[in-house]
C-alpha cells in the first residue's frame, strides 16, 4: 500500500502529513503529472495514485535509506512521497524518458522553500532515465532550498539544450558530486554548464564512464575548494585526455587524485599533465592501468612536490618506474610483475611500502593477476580485482551514515 499522506514510522514524523508541514504544504490533489524528482522535493502538482501497480519505492525500517525503481510500464510515482522521510534517496527511471513532465518545470520553487527545507534528505542518487536538461536544471532550483549534500547522477542521457545561465548559482551546496555514464547533448561543455547552476563550494568531484572530457576550459570557472578529484572508471581517458581534463588554475585545493582505470600509459604522461595543470596533490592513484615504466622519448617525470603518497598496484610494472620521488610516505606497488626485490636505489625514502602479490614473493602471484577467477592465490590481489568497478572515494563515501 502506498504511504503517501504519511511522513512514515518514526516518532517525529507521526500522524497527518499536512498537519505536520503546517500551511506551507501544497494542496494535496493527486493532479497533473509531475516527474518523480519534483514530487519528492513537494512541488504542488501531485501523481495519480494507481491501484493496479505494485510498489516500485522501499524505505527501511529506520526511515533512513529510500529506494525506487521504476520499472513497470506504468510506473506509479506518487509511491516516492514515501521518501520524503529518508536521509538517502536513490531513485531509478527504468531506463525511460521524463519528457512528459517538462510542463511541471516551470514552477517557481521559492514558494515552497520552507518546506523543501524541512527534507531530511541529504544523499540523492538519480539513474536510468533519459531527462531533458530543462527538467533537471528545475530539479536543481528547488534543491537548491534543501540541504542535500551528495547528489549522484548515473545511467542518464540529458537531452536538449541548457537553460540560460542564471545570474548566480541557485542550485544545491553540495560538498560531493558523482556521475557515472552520463551523457550531455551539449558536448564538452556540460561539465562548466552544470557548474554554474550549482552553489560554491564543492568538495568531492568524481566522474566515471564519461563520454567527454574535452572540456573549454575558458567556461569553466575555478573548483576554488575541491580537494578530492576522481576521474576513475575512464580507460579510454589517456595521457592526452587528461591534459585536456585538467584545465590549467581551475583546481586550486586539489589535495587527491584518483586515476585508477583511466588507460593512462606512462608516469611522464601524468606528470605532464600535472604541470601543466599547475595541480599540486598530495596523494595519486594511478593503479589498474598499463603502465609502461618508461617511453621512448619520454622527458624525466617531474613529480608534485607535494606529493606523498602514490598507489602503482596493478599497474603491470615489470621494473620500478625510473625518477620516482625522492620521499614518499604511502608507495603502494603492490599486485605487478616485479620478479625480483626492488633494490634501495631503486626506490624512493619511504615510510610504508606494499610490494604484495609481485611474483618475486609469490610465484603464483602472476597467474593470480591474469586470471582474477583462481582462488587461494595472492587474496590481497582478488580482492582489488573484484573491486576495480568501483573507485576508492565512491567506496567510502557508501559507507558513510555521518553528514556535515
Amino acid at each position: 500500500m502506498v504511504r503517501a499522506c504519511s511522513w512514515g514510522r518514526s516518532a517525529g514524523y507521526s500522524g497527518n502529513l499536512r498537519n505536520q508541514l503546517g500551511p506551507s504544504w501544497p494542496p494535496l490533489s493527486f493532479q497533473a503529472s509531475v516527474p518523480c524528482l519534483l514530487l519528492l522535493l513537494l512541488l504542488p502538482t501531485l501523481l495519480r495514485v494507481s491501484a493496479d501497480t505494485t510498489e516500485p519505492c522501499e524505505l527501511d525500517d529506520d526511515d533512513f535509506r529510500c529506494v525506487c525503481n521504476f520499472t513497470d510500464p506504468k510506473p506509479d510515482w506518487s509511491s516516492a512521497l514515501q521518501c520524503m522521510v529518508a536521509v538517502e534517496v536513490e531513485i531509478r527511471g527504468g531506463g525511460r524518458t521524463l519528457e512528459q513532465f517538462l510542463k511541471g518545470a516551470g514552477t517557481d520553487p521559492k514558494q515552497y522553500a520552507d518546506t523543501i527545507k524541512a527534507l531530511r534528505v541529504r544523499r540523492l542518487k538519480v539513474g536510468a532515465a533519459q531527462v531533458p536538461a530543462q527538467l533537471l536544471v528545475a530539479v536543481l532550483r528547488a534543491l537548491g532550498y534543501s540541504r542535500l549534500k551528495e547528489l549522484t547522477l548515473e545511467d542518464l542521457e540529458v537531452t536538449g539544450p541548457t537553460p540560460p545561465t542564471p545570474l548566480e548559482a541557485t542550485g544545491p551546496a553540495l560538498t560531493t558530486l558523482s556521475l557515472r555514464n552520463v551523457s550531455w547533448a551539449t558536448g564538452g561543455a556540460w561539465l562548466g554548464e552544470l557548474q554554474q547552476w550549482l552553489k560554491p563550494g564543492l568538495k568531492v568531484l568524481n566522474i566515471a564512464q564519461a563520454h567527454s572530457f574535452a572540456f573549454p576550459c575558458a567556461g569553466l570557472s575555478t573548483f576554488e575548494a575541491l580537494t578530492t578529484l576522481d576521474l576513475s572508471d575512464n580507460p579510454g581517458l589517456g595521457d592526452s585526455g587528461l591534459m585536456a581534463a585538467l584545465c590549467p588554475h581551475k583546481f586550486p585545493a586539489l589535495q587527491h587524485l584518483a586515476l585508477r582505470n583511466a588507460g593512462l600509459e606512462t608516469p611522464s604522461g601524468v606528470c605532464a599533465a600535472l604541470a601543466a595543470a599547475r595541480v599540486q596533490p598530495q596523494s595519486l592513484d594511478l593503479s589498474h592501468n598499463s603502465l609502461r615504466a618508461t617511453a621512448p622519448g619520454a622527458t624525466r617525470c617531474v613529480w608534485p612536490s607535494a606529493l606523498s603518497s602514490l598507489n602503482l598496484s596493478f599497474a603491470g610494472l615489470e621494473q620500478v618506474p625510473k625518477g620516482l620521488p625522492p620521499k614518499l610516505s604511502v608507495l603502494d606497488l603492490s599486485c605487478n610483475k616485479l620478479s625480483r626485490e626492488p633494490r634501495r636505489d631503486e626506490l624512493p625514502e619511504v615510510n610504508d611500502l606494499t610490494l604484495d602479490g609481485n611474483p618475486f614473493l609469490d610465484p603464483g602471484a602472476l597467474q593470480q593477476q591474469n586470471n582474477p577467477t583462481i582462488s587461494g592465490v595472492v587474496p590481497a590481489c582478488a580482492r582489488s580485482v573484484l573491486t576495480m568497478g568501483v573507485s576508492g572515494t565512491l567506496a567510502l563515501l557508501q559507507g558513510a551514515r555521518g553528514f556535515a
